[in-house]
């Protein structure tokens, strides 16, 4: 999270619901919350009259109704398949796991159709679902001698549709490279045929690309797309209005809970030249950890985030190297009788710094049974060497490697620091070796972020500090090269690479949430650095109005 750039500017008003947070197990379902009676749900780009709900909705109807739907015995497997799929996209498919695994299974046989839509839902639901099936295999049959996609597929929309979605799931398979490719011209080219509710979605999905972009986001268009057509399912579409509505609300709670307690910190008085963007680092622990029970979870993460960005102002903007060498020994001797010869901001940073570590360490002991503090001590003690090798790069005028810059740069991005709390919080222990499935779920989104914010395609950073840059060194290494051809390229591995690791069921001992958490820092990364040509953030700012606002 390091070096990020500087975010749009919202107001927060106050929410006017008094309940509190629900539990950290506490249940969800049924009429006893008044979340579920909502008395108008406004979904993106449609009247508010279309979308009231009753005031004696009952969620747990609601739930029952779509739980019908997917024991209809008389409905076709492909009918099955794009009910799992809806649910999956409009967020909704954690009430449903077991019936739609028992669907998955039964229908995976479908891989070997030879309908183009079939097919390729049926491979990417198994995928997501951990099976080991190649996708080159499933392909072959609709490829000509030369590898090539047949023509004749470009009339099935459907069907380059899930081609297109499905490509995006590539564990480096070349098949998918094609896919995405044939897919991509032959939707952009049909765009213009086709009717305008169609269009509008063919047009989204190619900007907005299944499994890379956040599905939270994708949701409110899918359920948008499903009301436009002409055989709606009303089950599904209040169970999912209901759910935005109980999300909006607990996430309005949990950003006022985050914004009394940076308030009442005072670092942002104390530190005036630092990032006050309470507003941003809410956004990204609410966007990594989904799920009602993961409430406290959210807001502590936010808490660790928001003193990574501070941390790193202060090594970029504020303090001497002095002092700075000063803060970093007081961080690894993590003793608050360490901090006296530290200036006063500088101890009021490490006071808070050390009180939220403490938090997040003694709630996993009482949760989980064994306290964490040691191997969050060491993170923290990572993160400020990392800080300190950039710091002593800039002031000796000391000119790294591009791979030693990426390195570093990767530990410094604050992700794998964040990721080591959210492992712990979520149950998991540390293994005393064999941890490579951990190191690489949590490096991969990690790279994809620096690589993304080193794009330099964000250049309103408002802040005087210089972090350098992977694409300058780059560059400066291959006089002749193409800098930021070769960093998608990267990109694109460190995907393919994050994508193995989350799809192997017999491989990964860790759970789905946390493997959920990467898969959605490596799609926020794009939000959070997507600047168009404005130098906006128009991404950011609808995926906020949406989910907050």
């Amino acid at each position: 999270m390091a070096a990020a750039h500087v975010f749009f500017s919202f107001s927060v008003q106050p929410l006017h619901h008094s309940a509190s947070p629900a539990a950290r197990n506490g249940g969800w379902s049924g009429r006893n919350h008044a979340f579920f009676r909502p008395s108008t749900v406004i979904c993106p780009g449609r009247e508010p009259a279309s979308h009231e709900l009753s005031d004696d909705f009952d969620f747990q109807e609601s739930v029952t109704n779509v739980q019908a739907l997917l024991h209809h015995h008389l409905m076709s497997r492909r009918g099955l398949l794009t009910t799992v799929d809806h649910l999956k996209r409009l967020c909704i498919d954690h009430y449903f796991q077991d019936d739609i695994d028992t669907i998955i299974d039964s229908c995976a046989d479908l891989i070997h159709s030879d309908d183009l839509l079939d097919a390729t839902l049926s491979l990417r639901l198994t995928r997501e679902a951990g099976y080991n099936v190649s996708a080159d295999d499933v392909l072959q049959k609709f490829r000509n001698d030369n590898g090539e996609f047949n023509l004749g597929l470009s009339k099935d929309i459907r069907g380059l549709l899930s081609l297109h979605d499905m490509s995006h799931l590539n564990v480096g398979e070349s098949s998918l490279y094609k896919a995405n490719e044939f897919s991509s011209k032959q939707l952009r080219f049909a765009i213009k045929y086709l009717e305008p509710n169609l269009a509008r979605y063919v047009r989204r999905s190619l900007d907005h690309p299944y499994h890379v972009s956040l599905m939270q986001y994708k949701a409110r268009h899918h359920l948008s797309y499903l009301q436009s057509m002409h055989t709606r399912n009303m089950a599904i579409e209040n169970l999912a209005l209901a759910e935005f509505t109980i999300k909006k609300l607990q996430h309005q709670r949990e950003m006022q809970e985050v914004k009394r307690w940076w308030m009442d910190l005072g670092l942002a008085q104390e530190i005036p030249s630092a990032r006050d963007q309470v507003l941003k680092w809410y956004m990204w622990s609410m966007t990594i950890l989904e799920g009602f029970s993961f409430s406290r979870y959210r807001i502590e993460i936010t808490k660790i985030i928001s003193m990574v960005y501070i941390v790193d102002d202060i090594f970029d903007l504020v303090a001497t190297q002095e002092e700075l060498s000063l803060f970093t020994e007081a961080i690894k001797m993590w003793d608050l009788a360490a901090v006296h010869s530290l200036p006063s901001y500088m101890i009021s940073c490490y006071k808070a710094l050390y009180t939220i570590t403490s938090d997040v360490a003694d709630m996993v002991r009482k949760e989980h049974g064994s306290s964490p503090i040691n191997h969050l001590k060491k993170a923290w003690a990572t993160l400020f060497d990392g800080f300190m090798i950039e710091g002593k790069w800039l002031s000796t005028n000391q000119i790294p490697t591009s791979e030693d810059y990426l390195g570093n740069g990767i530990v410094t991005s604050g992700a794998p620091l964040v990721f080591m709390h959210l492992l712990f919080m979520l149950g998991h222990e540390l293994p005393e070796c064999n941890n490579d499935d951990i190191h690489r779920i949590i490096s991969c989104p990690a790279k994809i972020m620096r690589l993304w914010d080193d794009m330099g395609s964000a250049k309103d950073e408002s802040q005087n500090g210089l972090d350098g840059s992977y694409k300058e060194l780059y560059q400066r290494e291959n006089p002749r090269g193409d800098a930021e051809k070769h960093m998608l390229e990267m990109i694109r591995s460190e995907w393919e690479g994050l994508n193995r690791e989350c799809f192997s069921r017999t491989k990964s001992t860790l759970s789905h949430s946390f493997t959920t958490a990467s898969l959605n820092f490596a799609r926020m990364v794009l939000v959070m650095y997507g600047y168009n040509n404005e130098q906006k953030l128009p991404v950011l700012e609808d995926y906020t109005r949406m989910l907050l606002f």
